[in-house]
């Protein structure tokens, strides 16, 4: 029988409760901006294909909107403040 190789395990304790919205939006850019450096070996799962074909025909069709980044994100800091 084949051994397994034993996979990297990182504990990272984040105080998650006490954290400000602000503080969190910045963790997850700097978690996003990481991921888009290195997720060569990432793939995406049928399902994100799915959603984000029905996002763009919903879009095409005038039933949603979209909203530049930084307008989103600035609305998402002025609901962490």
């Amino acid at each position: 029988m084949a051994k397994r190789k034993k996979e990297k395990q990182m504990s990272i304790e984040l105080s998650l409760s006490t954290m400000t919205t602000a503080e969190k939006v910045q963790l997850l850019e700097t978690v996003w901006d990481n991921l888009c450096r290195e997720s060569g070996d990432v793939k995406s799962p049928d399902w994100h294909r799915a959603v984000l074909e029905e996002r763009t025909r919903r879009l095409e069709t005038g039933k949603a909107t979209a909203a530049p980044w930084t307008d989103a994100k600035a609305r998402l800091l002025k609901i962490g403040q």
